[in-house]
């Protein structure tokens, strides 16, 4: 059988795969925001539920979804997931221990935090998560697998929306349009106004002279 093909998530095929393996509790991981240059990486952990009654159609990777979309999605998961969880991991320890190893303890965190303990977790991506339940990573998962999409649209729209209230306390940067990520308008913002608390400092020693520093506009 071809690795991932036979996945429809719409219908829930790998969950059910390993319910039919007797794992009751399958729970999909992602994460949002390990490319950016200022903010958390945010992981989230989702157990779906199984019965047609309460499926979500049109869940798939959050990066190929309308804010609108998203923001929708969001609801339904959080209102008929068995379980969910959403972790930060700063920019202040991604700097310690590099955005790999945050990536890998967010998740960590996010399995570890659900309400309903799983018993299998499948992550997106080639990431093996340092937990005792067996688990399983898939490539591109946030668009073959549910469970995994269903984290990813968790992550993005609260990491969204926390980038939106960041720029409200460093104005400069354009957080509420790039997230933190490195666009032409954050770069050359670094580069006027120096960095703000919420920058990686290993992500942007290209644009920053080590020199400057904003306070929050609240300070």
């Amino acid at each position: 059988m071809p690795p991932h093909t036979y996945y429809n998530m719409d219908e829930l095929t790998c969950e059910r795969e390993y319910l039919a393996r007797g794992f009751m509790a399958v729970a999909g991981v992602d994460e949002v925001g390990r490319g950016p240059l200022a903010g958390p990486v945010v992981c989230a952990a989702v157990i779906l539920p199984l019965e047609e009654a309460h499926r979500i159609a049109g869940i798939d990777d959050s990066k190929k979804l309308s804010p609108k979309k998203r923001e929708a999605l969001a609801e339904q998961i959080k209102e008929v997931a068995r379980a969910y969880s959403i972790a930060e991991v700063s920019e202040t320890v991604i700097d310690e221990i590099n955005i790999l190893q945050a990536t890998r303890l967010g998740m960590k965190r996010a399995v570890e935090s659900l309400a309903v303990p799983p018993d299998f977790v499948l992550t997106d991506g080639n990431m093996t998560l340092d937990i005792a339940i067996p688990q399983k990573s898939i490539v591109k998962g946030d668009a073959l697998v549910a469970s995994i999409g269903a984290a990813s649209i968790l992550a993005k729209v609260y990491r969204d929306a926390l980038m939106a209230e960041y720029a409200k306390r460093y104005p400069f940067y354009g957080f509420e349009r790039n997230a933190g990520y490195g666009t032409r308008e954050h770069i050359e913002a670094i580069r006027e106004h120096g960095i703000c608390e919420i920058h990686r400092k290993t992500f942007i020693t290209k644009f920053w002279d080590g020199k400057r520093s904003v306070p929050s506009a609240n300070t």
